[in-house]
């Protein structure tokens, strides 16, 4: 749109429909002070420059002074939008009384679809460019035997290039009932260590949820199979958090923090992972329910120091149970606990709260008055959604409800590294972090699936929802190194709406199915 100065603004040709043009053919120059006749109907308005109307004085766009853009934006009126595309100024209406109401909210909800279209279809060309320019496989391995790239940077860079590569491409679930395919949509995934298997919870339409395990498979041809275990269970409440527990062995149970509704009570119940496989329905193993009512959090101990000792995090309240002798030991605090995390090296429990603080609890330390117990702590600024310990017990990944992504270096108590991106407002969103590829993931409120850089926070990848953006189709995802098993595939498994699908990190993956297809 050419540039238009104010006095241009004056004299330009406005037509309008509705009350805008009166029967002698003389115009209103301020159209938002007329009285509207119809609350039904939205008002539209074209700006036009060069029409019977223009003055003879106003400059073209061809002979417009040099020192003036030839291109910006229309005036901004109040109470209108101006759409670019159809070069008109639409009136905003109030939303409670009109058949057809155009408004902001509504505006920016249709600018966001068409942002991830288009992002959408530049993910579906076969060649995407990488984040960072000159960065290809062969230019880097040729400065690898040239002795110009060492090798941390090396293995930092390739990571960075596969991230930029990763196509999507559709899993199909396999059941035995093949007359009842998933209707509902995912809330919830979480795999296990070996990544074999997926803790699913999914919505019902009647209200409540259900839940159960898929089981992966890899294989070295580069394909990916998915089955879904028939046995599902329903329940009518809440799921709040899910972890896997190793009580008999390595992930042979989950831990499940329920909340309750009306006459229902909350609890948080520890289910063998084998309750949900047809081939032992017999004797599933140890279940056992405990009465925690609404806890936000929950987070299972591997050191040996706190076996088979699990957590949870509750209002004003952390709870640290014994699974096998059901033995407690609480924690008073003055907030929310909404998210937690054990060590791996030392019985060491990470609590996030709802006013931002973050603190430690070292299980071989007797319960003190006061606060006295809690060990590192510091602040974000919103209520803590996600915490993630790195493996050498140094540094602590935390996210809050004001979008904010900070790596915390446990020794100083003091953040080191800002992840810049993520989008959040009020929601519970999760953190994932795979060293091993030196990745942190994270799914905004948004929709949009971002990968970061670990080691120096450079924004990788902006993946968008393959579903339309909403409150109940938010993406839940896993990364991993070896997506069913040690034959496995590495790559990113996301679950939206009822769908789920897999972005390949490697490139034989990707060539295999553009043969395939």
């Amino acid at each position: 749109m050419s540039h238009v100065d104010a006095a241009g603004m004056k004299r330009g040709n406005w037509q309008g429909r509705g009350d805008w043009g009166r029967a002698d053919g003389r115009r209103h120059h301020n159209p938002g002070r007329q009285r509207e006749r119809s609350s039904h109907r939205s008002e539209e308005y074209r700006f036009e420059r060069g029409g019977p109307g223009t003055s003879q004085n106003e400059p073209s766009p061809e002979t417009a002074s040099p020192s003036l853009p030839q291109s910006s934006p229309a005036p901004e009126l109040p109470g209108f939008y101006f759409d670019p595309e159809k070069n008109r100024y639409f009136r905003l209406l109030p939303g409670h009384n009109n058949c057809n109401p155009l408004t902001r909210e509504g505006i920016q909800q249709r600018e966001q679809e068409g942002r991830r279209v288009r992002l959408l279809e530049e993910d579906e060309k076969p060649r995407k460019k990488s984040s960072r320019a000159g960065l290809n496989s062969t230019i880097l391995l040729q400065k690898r035997h040239l002795g110009l790239v060492p090798e941390t940077s090396y293995c930092r860079l390739i990571h960075e290039l596969k991230v930029s590569s990763m196509r999507r491409h559709k899993l199909e679930v396999q059941s035995s009932d093949s007359s009842s395919p998933n209707t509902d949509n995912f809330k919830l995934i979480v795999a296990d260590s070996a990544c074999e298997r997926v803790f699913t919870v999914n919505d019902v339409e009647h209200g409540g949820c259900k839940y159960g395990i898929m089981n992966f498979k890899g294989c070295s041809e580069g394909s990916l199979s998915v089955e879904m275990c028939d046995n599902l269970y329903f329940t009518n409440r809440k799921v709040n958090s899910i972890c896997w527990a190793s009580v008999t062995h390595p992930d042979s149970h989950v831990l499940l923090c329920l909340v309750g509704i009306a006459d229902t009570p909350g609890c948080v119940s520890l289910l063998p992972a084998s309750l949900f496989s047809n081939s032992n329905p017999d004797q599933p193993g140890m279940l056992c329910s405990f009465k925690i009512s609404t806890a936000w959090s929950c987070a299972w101990c591997l050191n040996p120091q706190a076996d088979k000792n699990f957590s949870t995090g509750l209002s004003r309240l952390v709870i640290v149970t014994d699974a096998v002798t059901g033995r407690r030991q609480t924690y008073g605090i003055n907030s929310d606990v909404l998210a937690q995390q054990f060590a791996l090296r030392a019985p060491v429990l990470y609590n996030g709260c709802r006013t931002g603080e973050i603190f430690s609890i070292d299980l071989r330390q007797r319960a003190r008055r006061g606060h006295g117990w809690k060990g590192v702590r510091f602040y974000q600024d919103s209520a803590i959604t996600s915490v993630r310990i790195l493996q050498d017990d140094n540094y602590l990944i935390a996210a809050d409800m004001l979008g904010k992504i900070k790596l915390w270096d446990l020794r100083m108590a003091k953040a080191v590294q800002q992840y810049e991106g993520h989008h959040n407002e009020h929601a519970y969103l999760p953190v994932h972090v795979n060293e091993q590829e030196g990745l942190l993931l994270a799914v905004g409120q948004d929709c949009y699936t971002r990968l970061w850089s670990l080691g120096d926070a450079r924004l990788l990848r902006t993946i968008p929802s393959p579903h339309p953006a909403g409150k109940d189709s938010v993406p839940s995802v896993v990364f991993s190194s070896q997506l069913g098993g040690h034959r496995g595939l590495p790559g990113l498994l996301m679950a939206v709406s009822q769908d789920l699908y897999y972005f390949s990190y490697n490139s034989d993956y990707q060539e295999q199915r553009g043969a395939d297809g």
